[in-house]
């Protein structure tokens, strides 16, 4: 009852006056959803970590300290996302159908009322269309925030990234928000990240493992390799993690697995992972987006992977885990 006071509470505060100076809040409701939880992290340091938000009777209600405009992404019961663009001192307002989760709404900012219209207007496009509706978007408002999100989901993240035209995208964007550390992060991830494209070789790295044991480009070289980022609360990447241990408990040292965990906490990596003895290395710097590894490998997000042959070569980038699987057979027989 306490909690539902308090969430009703909130949301009057929220509708009637906005968010507190050097805070952004959002609150809303879902239909078909009575009770659950969200899990929620930002793309660009609004805040560090992952928090969670209590679902109760449908609605829900966050707030966090922001000093600067920034993205962040909730991560609903079924894994998908939605991104919520923040502003200091700013409020938004969330509302759908826990049923059609792709046409949730978002009100509130300049930002969010353009991502909405951007997701109407691919709702039902096919994915050609997608990628050009996405580039014109970009085009169009490149002083937009949204228009880094869409950048990174639709260009930086590609299976087959065409470099050239991403660059482009991201200069544009540079040019109009030069002071954007993240747009800044993305363009120099693109001046490296052919270092570990198709065709590339392996790079050196060195770390350290969930056991504080030290790894390096050694554990890898001989063999079909795989690198990932993971989260234990992304599906995908969950769901990528459990192929790559079965993958590697049936063909043992002929193939080399690499995690990277995208977790503030290694001790709650290492929790989680306490029942896994197949020899996959996994490993969680605590440093989350920002890790060396992250660039090592020309990663920027969660659920992405690249794949060596054995002579050390990069054959494939981000494949969908129901294509992992079939890729590897192909590689190791």
């Amino acid at each position: 009852m306490k909690r539902l006071i308090y969430i009703f509470t909130l949301t009057l505060v929220l509708v009637s006056c906005g968010s507190r100076s050097g805070y952004f809040s959002f609150e809303g409701r879902l239909l078909n959803l009575n009770q659950g939880e969200f899990y929620v992290y930002s793309t660009d340091g609004v805040f560090d970590g992952v928090d969670t938000i209590k679902v109760e009777g449908g609605r829900f209600a966050f707030e966090t300290p922001c000093k600067e405009n920034g993205t962040i992404v909730i991560v609903f019961p079924n894994f998908s996302e939605q991104p919520v663009f923040a502003e200091p001192g700013k409020s938004a307002t969330i509302k759908g159908d826990a049923s059609h989760l792709k046409e949730i709404e978002v009100d509130g900012t300049d930002e969010n009322k353009l991502m909405n219209a951007f997701r109407q207007q691919i709702a039902k496009a096919s994915p050609p269309e997608v990628t050009k509706y996405a580039e014109l978007f970009i085009k169009n408002n490149p002083r937009s925030l949204a228009s880094v999100y869409v950048l990174r989901k639709y260009f930086v993240t590609a299976k087959d990234i065409d470099f050239k035209k991403t660059e482009q995208l991201a200069n544009a964007i540079y040019k109009a928000q030069p002071k954007n550390g993240s747009i800044a992060r993305l363009l120099r991830y693109l001046n490296t990240a052919q270092k570990c494209a198709v065709g590339a070789k392996l790079p050196s790295f060195t770390a350290k493992d969930i056991n504080d044991k030290s790894v390096s480009t050694a554990d890898l070289r001989g063999k079909v390799a795989v690198v990932f980022t993971w989260a234990d609360w992304h599906f995908d990447s969950r769901n990528m993690r459990e192929r790559l241990n079965r993958m590697k408990k049936e063909y043992g040292n002929k193939l080399a697995v690499l995690g990277i965990s995208i977790d503030a906490s290694k001790q709650k990596c290492r929790r989680m992972l306490q029942n896994d003895s197949i020899g996959v290395i996994n490993v969680c710097d605590q440093m989350m987006f920002e890790s060396p590894l992250m660039e090592r490998f020309s990663f920027t997000g969660i659920g992405e992977n690249v794949m060596f042959n054995a002579q050390g070569r990069v054959v494939e980038r981000n494949l969908k885990p129901n294509d992992i699987e079939s890729k590897l057979r192909i590689l190791l027989n």
